[in-house]
């Protein structure tokens, strides 16, 4: 089923959907021999770090790509900076037989130069990089969201565990990431405001998330796809409140 009324979009008709077979999960939590990050195990698997505090970065950066929808959410858009082959497509990286990892520059990237250089801050071997662009949605619409990455298809052991880093850029504080270990435990429920400049980096093949946006303006943020290293372990560590 591609599309569902946004009427019924809610955790509990998810269950249904998804005991039905009518809702397959895009990945599966696993544990594997990939080296993963301390830091990451020691904070149940996601790490809100300190607000970026670097140079600004104009809205020019976000604003003026080249975006695309996913037809299943029309809500949604994505502009990417980093694709497998370097073109503005939304295609996993396994298309092109590889691991989400060595990412290529887009032409996207020539115009957001502030966001390529916070990317190569980081020193750290990344894959796929895509601004998001969301319009206002609800609390029960992200619940239904509710989703795991399939962010390791093809990645081989020898690499690191591939999590997520996201940067809030535009200033949402009544919106939220909202995280789970398990999808229809609210008990387990974890919700990250999202002022600008939030850094929070997540195993978002092991937690499952989605974006609530109250709105009314429109949502940018950059989600960055990087190898756990111990590099990144440190660096992570070092922006901890």
């Amino acid at each position: 089923m591609k599309t569902v009324d946004p009427l019924l979009k809610n955790e509990y008709s998810k269950r249904v959907y998804a005991r039905l077979g009518l809702r397959k999960p895009f990945a599966s939590q696993q544990e594997t021999r990939h080296y993963r990050m301390p830091v990451m195990r020691e904070n149940r698997g996601y790490a809100l770090m300190r607000p970026y505090s670097g140079a600004d970065i104009p809205s020019s950066e976000w604003t003026g790509l080249e975006y695309a929808t996913p037809p299943t959410d029309p809500t949604t858009w994505f502009a990417p900076l980093a694709s497998a082959n370097g073109e503005n497509i939304l295609r996993g990286f396994w298309d092109f037989g590889k691991p989400d990892l060595d990412g290529a520059w887009t032409p996207n990237a020539a115009k957001a130069p502030g966001l390529v250089r916070y990317v190569k801050s980081l020193d750290n071997r990344f894959g796929r990089l895509q601004l998001i662009r969301q319009e206002p949605t609800s609390l029960r619409e992200a619940r239904w969201g509710l989703h795991l990455d399939d962010n390791n298809r093809l990645n081989p052991m020898v690499n690191g565990w591939v999590v997520r880093l996201w940067l809030q850029l535009t200033d949402d504080p009544e919106s939220a990431l909202v995280l789970r270990r398990d999808q229809f435990d609210k008990n387990s429920e974890v919700q990250v405001p999202l002022r600008k400049g939030t850094q929070v980096i997540i195993d978002s093949e092991a937690l499952f998330h989605s974006g609530y946006h109250k709105g009314p303006d429109t949502r940018y943020a950059l989600i960055i796809s990087l190898e756990s290293t111990e590099h990144l372990d440190d660096w992570v560590r070092s922006q901890l409140p």
